[in-house]
């Protein structure tokens, strides 16, 4: 498995544990493995190298506006089928409850709506691309 996929793979475990009831969680770091046991569900040991690890932490960059983050890990999509137009892009105002774009997990499409009125000043994510959870997608200014 490639590394984007092992991690898209993981933290589809981890969601899908996290919204049941984990029995046993088991992690271990060197050559990384990971065991998840929810009740009626087993998740063997996935293995790979470790990830390099970088000697300055990294830090979350500021936006100004409300960030709209991804709920749950998965695929990004910025329109409901690959030939129509985004469904939003930087400039267009939205309201409240408006669908700014749809996150794919475990064959589920998953509707992102706006939490608030405004207009979009940024759009962080690209189509197509795995998204994680709670990785900022949009940055919304709001209407004063």
């Amino acid at each position: 498995m490639q590394e984007k996929e092992l991690k898209a793979f993981t933290f589809a475990c981890i969601d899908k544990a996290v919204q049941s009831n984990i029995a046993k969680l088991s992690i271990q770091n060197g050559d990384f493995s990971l065991t998840i046991e929810t009740q009626g569900c087993r998740v063997e040991r996935v293995e790979t190298a470790p990830a390099a690890v970088t000697s300055q932490p990294e830090e979350a960059p500021e936006f100004e506006g409300t960030v709209v983050p991804s709920p749950l890990v998965g695929t990004f999509y910025a329109s409901s089928a690959p030939e129509e137009p985004p469904m939003v892009q930087a400039g267009d105002t939205v309201n409240k409850g408006d669908v700014l774009c749809i996150i794919e997990a475990m064959k589920v499409m998953n509707n992102i709506e706006s939490p608030c009125d405004g207009t979009i000043s940024r759009v962080l994510a690209v189509n197509g691309d795995l998204v994680e959870y709670n990785q900022p997608l949009f940055v919304i200014k709001e209407k004063v």
